[in-house]
């Protein structure tokens, strides 16, 4: 299997998750088959979530921290994401990055578009893999949620600034898993770093 470039990015913003957990296995798997990684944790970033302004004339610069993160991104070949869902949604943090770091111009270019009218992505030639936990059983969340958080990040986010496919690992009944279903998400999580998947 080739090299590649993975960014590794825990979106859980305590210090410590199942979704650190995951992350650091994910990493030592891919750094153990040969790839090259580089990995970040919500938890220690220092910056602002909040957007503030309307539109993007006139957007605050970027803190050292969400620099980082977005060279990080352009340098990758392959992202993962890690992330619980909360209340639906992503953490405020960890959306917050995404509105303050994800700008026209890096991420996308409003001036072009694509055959379908929306912006040109500028992150293309990338792949990325979500690893989700949630409280929210599987079939819930696909046949009564119709997997809202999945279509959002597979392509109101990731796919809308090129990264292709997006490819999701959902892990439900997160919030107190015995150490038999850790262990075994865990195995899981080895399996697709060793493969970069």
């Amino acid at each position: 299997m080739a090299q590649k470039r993975i960014f590794v990015l825990n979106g859980h913003p305590a210090a410590s998750s199942l979704s650190r957990l995951f992350a650091e296995k994910y990493v030592h798997a891919a750094q153990k088959a040969g790839h090259d990684l580089r990995i970040t944790h919500l938890h220690d970033l220092d910056f602002d979530i909040d957007f503030e302004n309307g539109g993007y004339d006139n957007a605050k610069p970027l803190e050292p921290s969400l620099q980082t993160v977005f060279h990080d991104l352009e340098w990758s070949e392959h992202f993962v994401l890690l992330t619980p869902m909360w209340w639906g949604g992503l953490p405020a943090k960890l959306k917050g990055l995404i509105d303050r770091a994800f700008l026209p111009g890096a991420a996308f270019d409003t001036r072009k578009s694509t055959l379908l009218g929306l912006p040109m992505p500028l992150l293309l030639g990338r792949t990325a893999r979500v690893i989700m936990t949630s409280d929210t059983p599987n079939w819930f969340f696909r046949f009564v949620y119709r997997y809202a958080m999945v279509r959002q990040l597979r392509s109101q986010i990731l796919g809308f600034v090129g990264f292709k496919p997006t490819r999701v690992t959902h892990f439900s009944g997160a919030s107190h898993p015995d150490v038999a279903t850790v262990e075994a998400w865990s195995k899981i999580v080895t399996k697709l770093g060793l493969h970069a998947a």
